[in-house]
């Protein structure tokens, strides 16, 4: 937990960027990835400190972190296990999803590795086919960035404290949740649109 908290703060601060400052999908991931390379440098003289009594070289941190959040992030944005995906499709549906929803569901699978996705992108006849009245104003939709703002994980045969934590993570870092039923018990995570402010 502690050595995944700087990438948590990573995901929060996106998020605020995004939608509290108004900034650019892309400009709130730099944003926010310059804070978590300023945390992972605290981190580092906290512990170099401790172990040598030193400081050391701040430039030396300062290209680690730099490192260390450019491989996080490219890993996080690009690369989804099939092992946490429902079936092949939604494993090539991930890099529809809006970037900071894919840093959310990559970031949290480093402590809950058993978490899947379950749907992603859609179409409005992709809800007739479930046997659903189909929506005008969906999240599951592209939106005119080009990005899908909404995602759906598995909550059957999970426990209450996992389902639990999991929608207390993505309220955390300030994405709505929804548990529902649909098609199959599920929680349905979304980032908001500027399309469509009013839909979740």
């Amino acid at each position: 937990m502690l050595l995944i908290l700087p990438f948590i703060c990573f995901v929060r601060g996106a998020v605020y960027l995004y939608e509290q400052q108004a900034y650019g999908s892309w400009m709130a991931i730099f944003g926010a990835a310059g804070i978590t390379t300023f945390l992972l440098i605290i981190y580092m003289i906290f512990f170099y400190g401790s172990l040598t009594g030193k400081v050391g070289s701040l430039k030396k941190k300062l290209i680690l972190a730099l490192i260390l959040v450019l491989g996080y992030s490219v890993h996080a944005l690009y690369f989804f296990s099939e092992q946490n995906a429902k079936h092949n499709t939604v494993q090539k549906e991930f890099t529809s999803l809006h970037p900071i929803l894919r840093l959310s569901i990559s970031t949290i699978i480093h402590l809950d590795d058993g978490l899947i996705m379950t749907d992603a992108n859609r179409q409005p006849e992709d809800y007739r086919k479930m046997g659903l009245k189909s929506k005008k104003n969906s999240l599951h939709y592209q939106q005119k960035n080009g990005f899908v703002h909404a995602f759906d994980v598995r909550t059957k045969n999970r426990s209450w404290v996992r389902n639990g934590l999991l929608q207390l993570y993505f309220k955390a870092m300030g994405f709505n949740t929804l548990r529902h039923g649909g098609t199959g018990d599920h929680l349905h995570i979304s980032l908001k649109s500027r399309d469509r402010p009013w839909a979740i």
